[in-house]
C-alpha cells in the first residue's frame, strides 16, 4: 500500500519518533521537530509522527529537493506504534515494516 512513495519519491530510510505529535502542527512544526530529534532532514529519509491516539500518522519526506508531509488517519483501532517515554526516541523501519504499518499492522513483526 505504501509502495507509492517509493515509486514518488525515493526513500533510502524511514525513521519512527516515538514522542507523539500534535496533528494540527504544519509543515514549519515537523520539520523542526525532525531537526530537533535527528539534527536534520536528510535527503531521501522519511520522518513518522503518531498523534497519542495513534490513529493518525504525519510523515515528513526530504526527496533531495523539497520537503513534502503527508497525513494518514484510521477511522478504526490504531497504528501500532512504540510507547511513550520508550527508548530510542527513534526507529528505523524497512519498507516492508512501513508498508504495515500504515496499514495497521504490528510491523515490529514483518521481516
Amino acid at each position: 500500500m505504501a509502495s507509492w512513495v517509493v515509486v514518488v519519491i525515493r526513500v533510502d530510510e524511514v525513521w519512527l519518533a516515538v514522542d507523539p505529535l500534535d496533528m494540527r502542527a504544519g509543515f514549519d512544526t515537523v520539520l523542526a521537530r525532525v531537526v530537533k530529534v535527528v539534527g536534520a532532514a536528510h535527503p531521501h529519509h522519511a520522518y513518522l509522527f503518531t498523534n497519542r491516539r495513534a490513529n493518525r500518522v504525519k510523515v515528513l519526506v526530504h526527496d533531495g529537493i523539497g520537503i513534502w508531509l503527508a497525513a494518514r488517519r484510521l477511522n478504526q483501532g490504531q497504528f501500532v506504534w512504540p510507547h511513550m517515554g520508550s527508548e530510542p526516541k527513534q526507529h528505523a523501519l524497512t519498507h516492508k515494516q512501513l508498508a504495515g504499518l500504515v496499514l495497521g499492522l504490528p510491523w515490529q513483526r514483518i521481516g
